[in-house]
């Protein structure tokens, strides 16, 4: 099944373009086409980091937006990944209603994966709420989106806030899966941000005196493998 993945969250400095730099290198190193978006007009930090497979794209126009779908056109077997910017929730729900995106993209037999990722605030949780009252809950019909919480423990330790809410019960009853995104240490990544690497090129690339070690690169990889184990999970 192929599978068009927003990586949202709608507030800023949550992880989600952490995330989908993770969900872009879990797909290279399974061996699965995918094609990025980009819809950060201020760091594309995605595009700077998988440049051979990210493009920016407008959310503010359903002509910038329907690029996204088009890429099922060239490849309908391929993954496509856009990494939202923080409050593009209102035009991408706009869009999606207005084109009937979740119907057609059924149709076609391609996921629509909406992934809301977390710290652990209270606003991440009320922004879940508003994420499942914008798409609703499964249909009968069977168009209707998945969700996948991330809880991101790199931007938190104590999810209780999350774990004892209506949000998460209301994210539950419409099929929503819980993963986990580990944290990986500060250190590590500021070097990895600073190359602008890949996470495939932080753990071999070996040039440069402030490259990642033996042990970090070590670390990162199993971080990944932590990651991959969590992905593995979900309907991609």
């Amino acid at each position: 099944m192929s599978s068009l993945n927003f990586i949202g969250g709608e507030k800023g400095g949550v992880g989600k373009s952490v995330t989908a730099r993770a969900l872009a290198q879990y797909f290279i190193d399974k061996g699965q086409a995918f094609t990025g978006f980009d819809t950060d007009r201020s760091h594309h930090s995605f595009t700077r980091f998988y440049t051979d497979y990210a493009s920016p794209v407008l959310v503010d126009s359903y002509e910038g937006l329907d690029r996204v779908v088009d890429a099922f056109e060239a490849d309908p077997d391929q993954n496509v990944i856009v990494d939202l910017a923080a409050q593009t929730l209102a035009p991408i729900s706009r869009w999606v209603h207005d084109s009937q995106l979740i119907a057609v993209l059924s149709e076609l037999g391609i996921a629509v994966n909406f992934w809301h990722v977390l710290d652990d605030g209270r606003d991440s949780v009320t922004l879940l709420d508003k994420l499942i009252d914008t798409f609703g809950v499964p249909a009968s019909t069977g168009s209707s989106p998945n969700y996948i919480v991330v809880q991101n423990h790199g931007r938190g330790s104590d999810f209780s806030l999350l774990t004892e809410s209506a949000a998460l019960a209301k994210a539950r009853g419409a099929g929503a899966r819980m993963i986990n995104l580990p944290a990986l240490q500060d250190a590590s990544m500021r070097k990895i941000d600073h190359h602008s690497a890949s996470f495939w090129s932080a753990i071999n690339n070996r040039e440069g005196d402030d490259m990642l070690g033996l042990l970090e690169r070590q670390r990162v990889k199993m971080w990944l493998q932590k990651v991959y184990s969590e992905f593995d999970s979900l309907p991609l």
